[in-house]
């Protein structure tokens, strides 16, 4: 069984190849180790490998994690975020990537208004129009940013959007062009307290194909850690 040093220098290569294609610095590809149902032995062995954002699917599962790590690493909530979860979630993560509803924003900014502090957010888009997936319907994006501006301990960071899992990670690109795209209008539009530093997407199985259409974060569990039980 390959280690997980061993694995992030093959992931680190595949990065590099992908960024070339696309005629990007593959430096400014952040990768986000998803350490979801992996044990904090785990996590330490791939920071220690060089790894330094960490990625949580659950604040309940970070909060059993984060205070047994005592590295210097960001974190990110990569999953879904309960607004009865919210105290809790500000008190671990640096950065949440799945903000989907005004009311969970209006949460956020209350929360970091009594902490005094600034919360970073990831706005989540459903560009693969399923269902069972959270994120706002990509036509909803531009209101639900421009409806943001009275939260004024949010800084709005980029977008983020989970692709179909699909066996030809081909059949995810458009998914990831329509993120792109996106972002692109709201740049345009130059929205107060809005920043459009990144696109999150991208994961095990595509996220070579999410470079190529502007990822610059990428949130990788299975490839780093080795699969779930």
């Amino acid at each position: 069984m390959a280690s997980i040093r061993e694995n992030l220098s093959r992931i680190q290569d595949r990065i590099a190849a992908a960024a070339a294609r696309a005629g990007r610095d593959p430096d400014s590809i952040g990768l986000v180790a998803v350490s979801k149902t992996k044990p904090v032995s785990l996590i330490v062995e791939a920071i220690d490998a060089g790894i330094t954002d960490i990625g949580e699917n659950r604040v309940q599962e970070a909060q059993s994690k984060h205070p047994q790590i005592d590295h210097p690493v960001r974190w990110h909530l990569v999953g879904h975020l309960q607004r009865n979860k919210v105290k809790q979630a500000l008190q671990i993560f640096d950065l949440i990537h799945s903000v989907d509803s005004l009311r969970l924003l209006a949460e956020i900014d209350r929360r970091s208004v009594q902490l005094n502090r600034m919360t970073e957010v990831l706005i989540q888009v459903n560009t693969s129009a399923e269902p069972s997936k959270y994120g706002l319907e990509p036509d909803q994006t531009l209101n639900f940013i421009e409806s943001a501006h009275p939260y004024t301990h949010v800084r709005i960071k980029g977008l983020m959007t989970i692709g179909a899992f699909l066996p030809d990670p081909e059949a995810v690109r458009p998914m990831f062009v329509l993120l792109r795209q996106l972002r692109e209008k709201i740049v345009a539009r130059q929205f107060p307290n809005v920043e459009m530093d990144n696109l999150s997407m991208g994961m095990t199985n595509d996220f070579e194909v999410a470079i190529e259409e502007g990822a610059n974060l990428i949130r990788v569990g299975t490839a780093i850690f080795g699969e779930r039980a």
